[in-house]
């Protein structure tokens, strides 16, 4: 349905008029000139015929006819975002989704065609660089204020020679508090991401993003311990394993579980000694068992 034509349309100059192309002259000012797009055609009837047809196929073919007069206005538009990031070729099949909508959505008793196109084409164009280009999801809130930050960065520094507004300066302009100011500015410099694969340093010691970031987890390690000593734990006699469990989980004094048991101190403390040891010789068993047979598989 979408048919490419030049973004473009040439116009000659009248010889009899002597005005330049796609300019209109008020008859009822001649001195007065009013500047109109050449990619505005005259769709009048066509819109009133539109309006007056029912779903089908005739219906479809004045609506194309209608986006293909239209469409070097919706490209038009979409070159207003190029160097933005994104490719000329994807801005111009947003905008022309917005000219499609548009389209559909015109009344034609409530005014000229481009005067409800174009704010709906720029706000289609608006909405893809919201939503679709960020590398990640951010809030709306958080695009709002980056768009206003670079707004008021941009009229603070038009001058030649203007220093960079500062925190202050930015929240005085915009009307935001200092931190809002300050979760925009970051928002600025958030719109891509960077791979966490990325080289930080240029000489042979380089190193990447993620040496930074990264950090061994030492609750790994714990895991392994847990699980290595789960079956030796079992294998306690019903009275050490609930010695051990009021002593290391319950955080109870040998003291009070002598006293809990009707057992001396000192036997407490054997028992936990004696329980530990066989726990661990059994978990350092299974490991040297589990480290025997890799080496075995690989040989």
């Amino acid at each position: 349905m979408l048919i490419e034509t030049p973004t473009t349309r040439s116009a000659s100059p009248s010889p009899q008029s002597g005005t330049e192309p796609g300019t209109v002259t008020d008859p009822s000012a001649p001195s007065a000139t009013r500047r109109r797009h050449d990619d505005a055609p005259d769709t009048v009837a066509l819109f009133g015929r539109l309006a007056g047809l029912p779903e089908g196929p005739e219906r479809d073919a004045v609506r194309d006819e209608l986006v293909t007069a239209w469409l070097p206005m919706a490209h038009r538009i979409a070159g207003r975002f190029r160097d933005r990031g994104e490719s000329i070729e994807d801005l111009r099949q947003v905008a022309a989704l917005g000219l499609v909508k548009a389209i559909d959505r015109f009344d034609p008793e409530r005014g000229a065609f481009e005067s409800y196109a174009v704010p709906t084409i720029t706000g289609e164009v608006k909405r893809h660089f919201r939503d679709r280009m960020w590398a990640l999801r951010v809030p709306r809130r958080v695009q709002e204020l980056r768009n206003k930050v670079r707004v008021a960065r941009r009229e603070l520094t038009q001058s030649p020679g203007s220093p960079e507004p500062s925190v202050a300066a930015l929240a005085s302009h915009t009307g935001l508090s200092e931190d809002e100011v300050s979760a925009g500015m970051e928002a600025l410099e958030s719109f891509s991401t960077l791979s966490l694969d990325a080289e930080l340093s240029d000489g042979d010691d380089g190193y990447s993003l993620a040496d930074t970031i990264g950090s061994a987890d030492a609750s790994f390690d714990v895991v392994i311990d847990r699980e290595s000593a789960k079956e030796g734990l079992r294998r306690l006699p019903e009275r050490e394993r609930a010695i051990l469990y009021m002593r290391f989980f319950e955080d109870m004094t040998q003291s009070r579980i002598a006293d809990r048991l009707g057992i001396s101190q000192m036997h407490v403390s054997r028992l936990i000694s004696r329980s530990c040891a066989r726990v661990r010789d059994e978990a350092m068993g299974q490991r040297a068992g589990r480290a025997g047979a890799g080496r075995s598989a690989t040989a």
